[in-house]
């Protein structure tokens, strides 16, 4: 009898459900709630165009100090590490034989002096001689070619008092910049030779400093056509700024100088070199920095937060973009470089466009969405 009840009362619960109005039970079950999404309504603006490469810093002028003559070291005149200034004394080598020598060529100058003094002589009486048939013609000549020969015997000898003078000089080793020196190769008491392969000691001149910049050839092309198509307007400013090792940015602005002329068949990449004032030596030869270069001006540049560029499964950009009935569209994208944790779009969007900045992860293409705008900082 109560299984008889129990059953009634489930035909009848049926009944009632079957009876309601199927429209009713329609929308009850279509009806999806939008989704509250964040949106930007895209723009343009003029934005200068940035792109961050690795950097080299190279010292301004290099110097391998070596010994022109050979002899002892006597003395060594510089700290190790310390700055010296162009023509300052390094090193003094033993100047004893090269003084002798000095002195010996001198004499040398002051015996041909003497021969040359006799030979001009002689030859002005021969000359008057010959006039009077007194002597012989070949006499004559005899006697002028020993006093041209004494005169090219003086042009030796000075030759040979200079070059003394030369070597004698050369044992003084003087700086040949003003620069940091590093550490000494030799002591007082060492052997050196003349044009030795062995480096005395290395000599930088780190300020101002150079930065070498290597740039990809794809990407210096890239650019190149850019401002060539119109697309960028090429900028007169060639200020480059660094960014340290530590993220701090360098406290002064370097110039580019030149641009290699050859790529480099191992990385494919060509060489800009940049000057920068280095005072107080904050930067080192070998030291690795990053370098900001301006490239040109994009003056309808949009921007959009990177939050709002995902990847599809080929690896394509994409946005989620807000139609006319606030639905959710796709929209495969260009991007360039990074500017302030935003990416500049190159294709695929256009100013009026509205795409979606948050709530991504709730979306879907074909979703309704409530948009509600969002200030972003390609806004502020």
């Amino acid at each position: 009898m109560r299984q008889m009840t129990y059953f009634a009362v489930v035909l009848s619960t049926l009944f009632l459900i079957s009876a309601c109005d199927p429209n009713e039970q329609s929308l009850t079950s279509d009806t999806v709630p939008a989704i509250n999404v964040g949106v930007m309504t895209v723009s343009t603006k003029a934005q200068a165009i940035k792109v961050e490469l690795p950097g080299r810093a190279v010292a301004y002028l290099e110097s391998e100090v070596r010994p022109q003559v050979g002899g002892i070291v006597i003395k060594r005149s510089f700290t190790e590490g310390g700055y010296v200034t162009k023509g300052q004394s390094l090193y003094q080598i033993d100047p004893s034989q090269y003084k002798a020598a000095l002195m010996n060529a001198k004499a040398e100058l002051q015996s041909a002096k003497a021969t040359l003094s006799s030979a001009k002589s002689k030859a002005k009486r021969y000359k008057v001689l010959l006039k009077t048939n007194a002597i012989s013609q070949q006499d004559f000549d005899d006697a002028q070619a020993l006093y041209k020969e004494a005169q090219a015997q003086i042009a030796v000898n000075e030759a040979n008092v200079h070059t003394a003078q030369i070597n004698l000089k050369y044992t003084e080793v003087t700086a040949p910049i003003s620069g940091k020196i590093g550490k000494s190769s030799v002591t007082e008491g060492a052997l050196v030779t003349g044009n030795q392969t062995d480096v005395l000691a290395y000599l930088q001149q780190i300020d101002p400093i150079y930065i070498d910049i290597p740039q990809s050839s794809n990407q210096l092309t890239y650019f190149r056509n850019q401002i060539k198509n119109g697309k960028l307007k090429a900028t007169q400013q060639s200020n480059v700024q660094l960014i340290l090792n530590d993220d701090s940015f360098y406290s002064s602005l370097g110039s580019i100088k030149f641009s290699d002329i050859n790529v480099d068949e191992g990385t494919g990449s060509v060489t800009l070199r940049a000057q920068f004032p280095n005072p107080e030596h904050a930067l080192l030869p070998g030291m690795y920095v990053r370098a900001l270069l301006n490239i040109g001006i994009d003056g309808n540049a949009i921007l959009v937060p990177q939050k709002a560029v995902t990847h599809n499964v080929k690896g394509q950009a994409v946005v989620m973009l807000v139609n006319s009935e606030n639905k959710i569209v796709s929209r495969v994208v260009t991007t360039a470089e990074a500017i302030d944790n935003q990416w500049r779009i190159v294709d695929g969007l256009k100013a009026g466009d509205t795409i979606v900045v948050s709530g991504l992860q709730k979306i879907q293409v074909g979703s309704l969405v409530n948009p509600t705008p969002v200030l972003t900082s390609t806004e502020n």
